[in-house]
């Protein structure tokens, strides 16, 4: 159709005698190139029109497609006026170029649609987590890892797209990818497993991005910052990245506090002996102290006993959950419900006990201190009775 087309508007020019043949050609080229330009302008300020239109309803993935498929589509205008320009430039000249027309326009168009289902996937995954725009957000983790797998699988089956248009055969692509998968799957063995891993915490989601967890059996603790396919970064609470290859997640222990319901309070606080007959009025105080206190959640375990009589103390436990899961608005409940305990214990007069030891002696057994002391004290008296006896007189002599 360009040809039949060129050939009639080459043949009217020609006919007025106006222009030399190298003179008509670029005219055609130019308003081609011009004429796209103008296309593609409308189209995107249609596009931007209709997203303008469509934000205002209730849908967001119709404005979704359109943000995706706004810059493609003006691609694609300039993708098939290029190509229109290219022809109508082959046709007036028969350089070795211009014979790829026909590969370029299809590998194009392949490459606008790719472009296009690519940028779908990233508004999509902006509107699966963000709570703006969904009522009840997907997980961050998942959605990504979902994500990451699309695009993967669209620049994959592109590729194999484009080879089988360039001539080559795509069977004979998978059987070489067949074989040569065994070689590289023992070389890279390791990258591999790591790979494995990270899909594996993806699919199970024993943590996602901005848990805090802990390994039992490594030293791992701090904040998940990111979950890639080979290494999960973690950062530690001394500010340093600690980098985990994926692989460890798999024959590890991995502790999630963030996921806690609740914060502990386990302390035993012990009293003295002389104490005792205190005990069970303490016991009674604190546990209703803490039945009533604000930030103690009553509907977990909640126990104050008398457990043990210990070496220089009365232990009494105390075991209890706080309602917040905060670090440090835990420690400010801890604190006060201490204080609390404190004052409870004073106010009976009773006190907190320390490690203390108590020599009992039988009677009539000295120290050998105590004989010592005893004759020291003795010669201080002699010597003060001997001073008052012999006070001398005026005169110079003795009384």
């Amino acid at each position: 159709m360009i040809g039949e087309l060129l050939t009639t508007i080459n043949e009217w020019i020609k006919g007025y005698g106006l222009l030399s043949e190298g003179w008509r050609a670029g005219i055609i080229v130019f308003a081609l190139v011009f004429g796209t330009a103008f296309v593609a302008y409308v189209v995107s300020h249609i596009i931007r029109a209709l997203e303008n239109k469509f934000s205002k309803t209730r849908n967001i993935w119709d404005d979704a497609l359109l943000h995706a498929a706004r810059k493609p589509l003006v691609a694609f205008v300039w993708l098939q006026g290029v190509y229109w320009a290219a022809e109508v430039a082959h046709h007036y000249s028969e350089a070795e170029i211009f014979k790829a027309n026909q590969k370029l326009l299809e590998l194009g168009f392949i490459w606008i649609v790719v472009w296009v289902l690519l940028r779908m996937i990233k508004e999509a995954e902006q509107i699966l987590v963000s709570p703006m725009k969904m009522k009840k957000p997907m997980d961050y983790t998942t959605v990504n890892a979902v994500s990451k797998l699309s695009r993967a699988v669209v620049i994959i089956t592109a590729v194999l797209i484009v080879m089988q248009t360039l001539g080559y055969s795509i069977s004979g692509v998978l059987a070489f990818g067949g074989v040569g998968g065994i070689a590289v799957g023992f070389a890279a063995k390791d990258l591999l497993a790591n790979f494995f891993g990270g899909m594996i915490v993806h699919l199970d989601r024993p943590f996602k991005v901005g848990d805090w967890i802990r390994s039992p059996d490594r030293n791992i603790e701090g904040t998940v910052e990111h979950i890639g396919w080979r290494v999960t970064t973690i950062r530690t609470f001394d500010q340093r990245p600690l980098y985990v290859p994926n692989a460890a997640f798999t024959t590890i222990a991995v502790e999630n506090p963030s996921r806690m319901y609740n914060r502990r309070i386990y302390e035993t606080i012990g009293i003295r002996y002389a104490d005792v007959s205190q005990m069970a009025d303490i016991v009674s105080d604190i546990r209703s102290m803490l039945e009533n206190h604000e930030e103690i959640e009553t509907q977990r375990t909640l126990i104050v006993n008398f457990v043990a009589f210990n070496s220089s103390s009365l232990d009494i436990m105390v075991y209890t959950f706080t309602k917040t899961t905060q670090w440090v608005r835990f420690h400010e409940i801890k604190q006060d419900v201490l204080l609390r305990i404190s004052d409870i214990i004073e106010g009976y007069g009773a006190e907190v006990a320390f490690p203390t030891r108590t020599l009992h002696l039988p009677d009539g057994v000295r120290l050998s201190g105590e004989d010592n002391g005893e004759r020291e004290s003795g010669a201080r008296e002699g010597e003060q009775k001997a001073s008052a006896n012999g006070k001398e007189s005026p005169e110079g002599k003795s009384e």
